[in-house]
């Protein structure tokens, strides 16, 4: 059965000058935006049936079974907590056929908009939508808050996600070196009730790739590798042809524009996960690819391509891929808790992943039969807020590569918020890097504010679970007056 999956996208609107119309929509398009809320704030199985009837197209009634569209309105209720209208958003350079609504949800009390799509403003029928992250209002910036006011908003806002059992994991804040909020709770395991600790190490899901990329450049600065070099030069035909190999290139791998998917495949799916420890091992996943697009084309989001730059940084260095990151990476940022630890082995203070299950008598599950057993060059290591904060440190320091370097890093090749490895967006307050990572059950994300200092660190062994906290943090630190 296909089933809506809830997911939140960083809207390129944003980025676009806009007004705010603070008075809720009157008409056809008022009935739908009341009708949409009121599912959320009053979730009925029902509602969503007159919904999809009243106000939805036949080919997106079409596209999912009713009863998914039922969970998916049911998970967003349960998510938000409710949400509550802010505006309705007006763009310089509209898109005719969408409507954007800001709302702030009840849980986060964060600023989201909600994308109605339309195909003609005759009728109003809902062709799709989506939710997506926005930065604050212009609205709201005149209501500027302090550091300390950043900290109180920070510990009613983690107060209230444990209290809820919305939240388990860890977060940190810092200002430079100087760490003005952590915390820490929920449950490492739940079938022993250990509890998180500020050194828990968390998954880091795709996060590892910013080490990859970090690992690549530095092989860049000692010549051993060029950016434009086919990866035909350092991956034979036991992973993919000469074809594909001689028109991929280091960069289009670093930025996600190689034309490579995803390893997490039906072959994946359908194997032992014990097969899966060494770079190497993920061949068989990566044999039968094929290109989607011409290398360069367009971005597309390759956890593929990120794991052929693990086997780029063996053959160049002789070494296997997880002792050159440990030793050019954790050993010289002075990150002891962090690697690619082995989900099969007895890691101390390691927190383990948990899924909403509501078909057990447990209301969870764990994912240690879904994951891999071991990380690797596209994510799936382990670390802590605080040796997080380490690698900030040293990244803006300029201790793992130069500041030519971080140059390359920090641009923006696609227009999609990415460079090589890191997400990158220009704020309220300047340049913001990092990474986020997520998978059932864990989510972590990492926002380095280049210009005002301030680094914000959560990690959670919840699906979705940092995803949230983070950007209301984000938002928060953006508020900051000068």
């Amino acid at each position: 059965m296909n089933t809506l999956v809830f997911t939140m996208s960083y809207s390129q609107q944003s980025e676009q000058k806009y007004r705010d119309d603070m008075i809720f929509p009157t008409g056809k398009l008022g009935l739908v935006v009341s009708d949409f809320f009121n599912i959320i704030n009053e979730y009925n199985e029902n509602k969503v049936v007159d919904f999809l009837d009243n106000h939805c197209e036949l080919d997106l009634k079409n596209r999912y079974p009713t009863k998914a569209f039922q969970e998916y309105f049911l998970n967003i209720s349960k998510y938000t907590g409710g949400i509550n209208f802010y505006s309705l958003r007006e763009y310089n350079a509209p898109n005719p056929k969408e409507s954007v609504i800001i709302f702030i949800d009840t849980n986060y009390e964060l600023f989201q908009s909600l994308i109605l799509t339309f195909s003609n403003e005759r009728d109003y029928l809902i062709s799709g939508f989506r939710f997506s992250e926005i930065e604050i209002p212009s609205n709201e910036l005149k209501h500027r808050i302090t550091e300390m006011k950043l900290t109180e908003i920070s510990d009613d806002l983690f107060v209230r996600l444990c209290e809820k059992d919305m939240f388990s994991g860890t977060v940190l804040i810092a200002k430079g070196k100087r760490v003005i909020y952590e915390n820490a709770c929920g449950e490492a395991s739940k079938r022993y009730h250990i509890q998180n600790n500020i050194d828990t190490k968390f998954n880091l899901g795709s996060m590892n790739k910013m080490f990859t990329t970090l690992a690549v450049m530095q092989l860049f600065e000692q010549d051993k590798l060029k950016l434009t070099d086919t990866i035909s030069k350092y991956v034979d035909e036991s992973w993919l042809p000469y074809e594909i190999t001689s028109q991929i290139s280091i960069h289009h791998l670093l930025t996600h524009t190689s034309g490579l998917g995803n390893y997490f495949n039906k072959t994946y799916r359908e194997s032992s996960r014990e097969l899966f420890r060494t770079v190497d091992d993920f061949k068989i996943l990566v044999q039968s690819d094929s290109l989607v697009f011409k290398p360069g084309d367009k971005y597309m989001y390759s956890n593929t391509g990120m794991l052929l730059l693990g086997a780029v940084i063996q053959n160049i260095t002789n070494q296997d891929y997880f002792d050159y990151i440990r030793k050019n990476i954790y050993e010289r940022t002075g990150m002891t808790n962090t690697d690619a630890f082995e989900m099969d082995q007895p890691v101390e203070n390691l927190a383990i992943g948990y899924i909403p299950n509501q078909s057990n008598k447990y209301g969870w599950e764990n994912n240690l039969y879904k994951h891999v057993i071991k990380g690797g060059p596209a994510g799936g290591g382990f670390s802590t807020v605080k040796d997080l904060h380490k690698f900030a440190l040293a990244l803006i320091n300029k201790k793992l590569v130069s500041k030519e370097s971080l140059n390359l890093i920090w641009t923006d090749y696609t227009k999609s918020n990415y460079g090589y490895g890191f997400k990158i967006k220009e704020g309220l307050s300047g340049k913001i890097v990092g990474h986020g990572g997520g998978f059932p059950g864990l989510n972590s994300n990492l926002d380095i504010f280049i210009d005002s200092g301030f680094i914000i660190i959560v990690m959670s062994n919840y699906d979705s679970g940092a995803r949230n906290a983070a950007t209301k943090l984000k938002q928060m630190v953006e508020m900051i007056e000068n």
